[in-house]
């Protein structure tokens, strides 16, 4: 009995090495836990990293995509390391790391990028513009800090969420959802500017398909029969539950199925919708919406330094550098019209039909250019030391910052040299790819339609037509510095036919370009208009290297450059000598309109005797009445249209910016020249019309003048012409070309010269509407009150210089509310 406790002990030793199994079966178990665990975290993180994969199929190289990854990768497995920390401390932690990791990405974007600047201005200014930069970017996007700022960010939060609310919350399905979201945005950005994501779809359905089945498969044995160690009825009346449910959740998957399934699958070859189209990308300025009036204050200033260029060519090339291709030409102005996307080193290629090519690298410091307009040989392929914006259509730049002195990137440019066997041969397009390019505007003047039908009718090629049109404006025009600027029909018809002493048939290239481009498409050529510089290898690009000139585009062949100008040394033959334009009809200057003259009292109608016993309302009562009420009708319509007039004339003169204002007082007088049947044709010049306005009142106070102190079997009057070809600046005031018979004219024409100095300045009102056509924007508030006044006493005197019945007429005559401009 003394020995049972050592008894006790010696069995107690052999239950030792039972202990010992269940350490390595722990361990096991963790490790087979710790496998179930694994396929949640690995979804996430696939799921997050395809959506890196759907959007860099946009971007130039597969950098965004590794970048997403990372953030992927980073993201859940900062929530799978602190899952034992409270969930209010996971935010954070996983926030900082965020921030390093985007920082460490954006770092190498932009050395990868090559950007200039410092880091800390690259960084904020990817935070401020990320989101549009991202959506007006050029595709193929470049992987730049402002194109992978949003993405990184957007990467990072899904898999932080996600990983919280499946891993923490045990919610798989529902921690799905964010980087479905993500995915579903990759596919949104990318639009229809790549191919269907088929694989990444079917990878990314099988990575939702695995982690859920994994996911369903976790738990304790003991707990997989949720009936377990219930009453044998209350197990039957669960299960016969759990079956019903499962059968409905089947059925309602069947219906949707059945109902969506068709849906989707007719919109399957529909075009993804690109937000692109919702965002409104770079646009130049005013300024460089028509750089071609430039060329004269350019030529003006032939010494000032616009660029420095360091050109590498082969030796002895000479390369014009693009500043602005104008493609748009509505009568009045030359615009550039293009669409400009953000874009980084590598610009995309464009197909090229003008044969072989050269590669010209450039490094170009702009000294005292202005503008958004960036330099360039054409077609520019790669750019650096600049973010720039580029127009793949143009083949032309746009730095959205704005050009400043100092600037300093280099440009590689793939240079077309087209092929001149096919020329002599080539066809022009034609159709709506190129209908821009061919649009002729409305009111084109008849002389230059007959100079294009002249030109055009013993060359059929089109080459032929382009090269005859190149020679006469080289052989009978004159290049000068101190031409005014302007290219709207006038000024072309002006200096095309306009007199050689009178300042005609001279101009900058400003006026051969764009002269050349409208003969050209009135003849069927599409033409364009393009500004640049003419630089001559190394060294700087001054004012007087800038030139314009037009190309013409040929099917097979591609955009080829033509040169109107004259050469040196040549002596112009006169227009006259080869082309003199003869209208059919007079100007519609010299139209009188139409005057209508009172007309005769009808005669009264004979009315039938009334009847004996009828005692209607008495007959004079009746006309009286009816008089009365005419009258007051024919009043009430004269107020009307007095009051209506008065209010159009004070809208024109008072409401609007200063170039509306001075552009309805400019109506104003054109209006009042219809009023005294000396209206003015759409093809004359503002000082034109201008001339013709002092000559119409110098008329109308010289007839007053008659009717009041000559006879009344006085001769008729000549009326003056004017002379559609006189220089927009000719004219001086109080000078006229009146011719009148008898004594009575000559002593009229006598009396009026001085009320002409006297009267209001027209010319001066002429002089800011040209200010308003060309120079946009530059007219001020006092500018426009002037020529409101000018205007006001303008009508006013021609409307005192009418007879007294016309004047009467004058302010109730409904002509100038529905007359057009």
């Amino acid at each position: 009995m003394g020995r049972g406790p050592p008894v006790v002990t010696t069995q107690a030793r052999p239950a030792a090495p039972g202990p010992a199994a269940p350490p390595g079966d722990g361990r096991g178990a963790t490790v087979r836990r710790g496998l179930r665990a694994v396929p949640v975290p690995v979804a996430l993180v696939v799921l997050t990293a395809l959506a890196g994969v759907v959007l860099g199929r946009v971007y130039a190289d597969d950098l965004l995509t590794r970048l997403m990854l990372g953030a992927a990768v980073g993201s859940v497995l900062v929530s799978v390391a602190a899952r034992r920390l409270p969930s209010w401390l996971v935010a954070p932690v996983s926030v900082a790391a965020m921030a390093g990791w985007t920082a460490f990405s954006l770092h190498l974007a932009a050395r990868h990028a090559d950007l200039p600047g410092g880091f800390g201005p690259i960084v904020a200014d990817a935070a401020r513009n990320g989101i549009p930069r991202l959506l007006t970017a050029m595709i193929p996007v470049e992987p730049t800090p402002d194109t992978v700022l949003v993405p990184l960010v957007a990467a990072w939060l899904a898999g932080l969420t996600g990983a919280e609310v499946a891993l923490r919350a045990g919610r798989t399905l529902l921690g799905f959802l964010p980087p479905t979201l993500l995915y579903a945005g990759a596919l949104y950005v990318v639009g229809p500017n790549a191919d269907p994501a088929t694989w990444p779809s079917v990878a990314f359905a099988g990575a939702v398909a695995l982690g859920l089945a994994a996911s369903a498969r976790r738990g304790t044995p003991g707990a997989a029969d949720p009936t377990a160690g219930l009453a044998p009825s209350v197990r039957a009346a669960v299960r016969a539950r759990l079956v019903a449910g499962t059968a409905l959740g089947l059925a309602v998957v069947v219906g949707l199925a059945a109902l969506l399934g068709p849906l989707l699958a007719a919109r399957v070859d529909d075009r993804p919708v690109d937000p692109r189209r919702y965002v409104e990308p770079p646009r130049v300025e005013s300024l460089d919406e028509n750089p071609l009036i430039r060329i004269s204050g350019w030529a003006l200033n032939p010494e000032q330094k616009l660029l420095d260029v360091t050109t590498r060519a082969p030796a002895g090339t000479e390369s014009r550098i693009r500043l602005a291709v104008l493609s748009d030409y509505d009568g009045v102005t030359w615009r550039v019209g293009a669409t400009y996307r953000n874009a980084g080193r590598i610009l995309p290629a464009t197909a090229s039909e003008a044969g072989p090519v050269e590669t010209v690298r450039q490094e170009i410091t702009v000294a005292d250019l202005t503008g958004r307009l960036l330099p360039a040989v054409a077609t520019p392929r790669e750019v650096t030391g600049a973010r720039v914006a580029y127009d793949p259509a143009t083949g032309t730049l746009i730095r959205p910052e704005g050009l400043s002195p100092g600037l300093l990137y280099t440009v590689t440019s793939a240079r077309e040299r087209p092929d001149a066997n096919l020329l002599a041969t080539a066809d022009v397009p034609a159709g709506a790819e190129v209908a821009r390019v061919l649009r002729v505007a409305d009111g084109t003047p008849e002389p230059l339609r007959k100079l294009a039908g002249q030109l055009a009718e013993d060359n059929g090629a089109p080459y032929a037509r382009a090269a005859a049109i190149e020679q006469f404006l080289a052989e009978h025009y004159r290049v000068v510095a101190d031409a005014p600027s302007g290219h709207a029909y006038p000024n072309l018809n002006f200096f095309l036919f306009g007199p050689r002493g009178g300042g005609g048939q001279r101009g900058t290239s400003e006026q051969f370009a764009a002269a050349f481009a409208v003969l050209g498409r009135l003849t069927g050529l599409p033409t364009r208009v393009v500004v640049g510089f003419e630089s001559r290898g190394d060294g700087p690009v001054r004012a007087a290297d800038a030139f314009a000139w037009p190309e013409v585009l040929f099917s097979g062949v591609g955009w080829v450059p033509f040169d109107p100008l004259p050469r040196p040394d040549t002596q112009p033959r006169p227009v006259e000598e080869d082309f003199r334009p003869t209208p059919d009809d007079p100007p519609p200057s010299e139209v009188p309109e139409p005057t209508v003259e009172p007309t005769a009292t009808p005669p009264a109608v004979a009315t039938a005797d009334r009847p004996a016993g009828d005692r209607g309302v008495p007959t004079p009562v009746l006309v009286a009445v009816a008089v009365a009420g005419l009258l007051l009708l024919l009043g009430a319509a004269l107020a009307t249209l007095a009051g209506m007039r008065r209010a159009q004339a004070r809208a024109r003169r008072e409401r609007g910016d200063p170039g509306e204002r001075i552009a309805g007082a400019w109506r104003e007088v054109t209006d009042a020249l219809r009023l005294a049947g000396r209206p003015v044709g759409g093809d004359l010049a503002a000082t034109e019309v201008a001339r013709h306005a002092r000559q119409t009142l110098a008329d109308a106070r010289a007839t007053t003048t008659a009717d009041r102190t000559a006879p009344p079997a006085a001769g008729p009057t000549a009326r003056p012409t004017a002379d559609p070809t006189a220089p927009p600046t000719a004219g001086r005031t109080g000078e006229t070309d009146r011719a009148r018979s008898g004594p009575a004219g000559t002593a009229s024409a006598v009396a009026t010269a001085p009320a002409i100095v006297d009267g209001p300045d027209v010319d001066e009102l002429a002089v800011l509407l040209n200010q308003v056509a060309f120079a946009p924007g530059s007219a001020t508030p006092a500018q426009a009150d002037r020529a409101a006044t000018l205007a006001e006493q303008y009508v006013a005197a021609l409307r005192a210089a009418r007879p007294r019945w016309r004047r009467l007429l004058w302010s109730v005559h409904p002509g100038p509310l529905r007359w057009r401009p």
